[in-house]
């Protein structure tokens, strides 16, 4: 078995670090925007105790300071009963000034937002 030449290697090392970058640098624009949009009341996430997605949307969005409530629906009869008004489809199910948004997509959130 031959190695791929050192040149691939170098493309495909630079592609990937410029990849992380951009992301980077677009959830941190996204959580500059959120926070400056954002007003108490606005974002309400709909949690399951278990979601590992609902975890990872909490730290960011209290990283980039972005106000929201959150409900479990393991702990709080309301929170299940809205979940399940709302079509129990999965979680993080964030309520944004009224309107659903299935899974935690900050596109979508900074669009509700304008």
């Amino acid at each position: 078995m031959t190695l791929p030449p050192r040149s691939l290697l170098v493309v495909i090392a630079v592609t990937a670090l410029a990849s992380w970058a951009w992301r980077s640098h677009v959830a941190a624009e996204d959580a500059g925007l959120l926070a400056q949009r954002a007003k108490p009341g606005d974002i309400r996430m709909i949690s399951s105790e278990t979601c590992g997605w609902c975890t990872a949307a909490r730290r960011w969005m209290q990283g980039a300071g972005v106000p929201f409530n959150e409900c479990f629906i393991e702990r709080d009869a309301q929170c299940l009963a809205d979940y399940q008004a709302l079509g129990g489809m999965g979680t993080p199910t964030l309520v944004v000034r009224g309107q659903t948004v299935l899974g935690f997509d900050r596109a979508r959130m900074l669009d509700i937002l304008k």
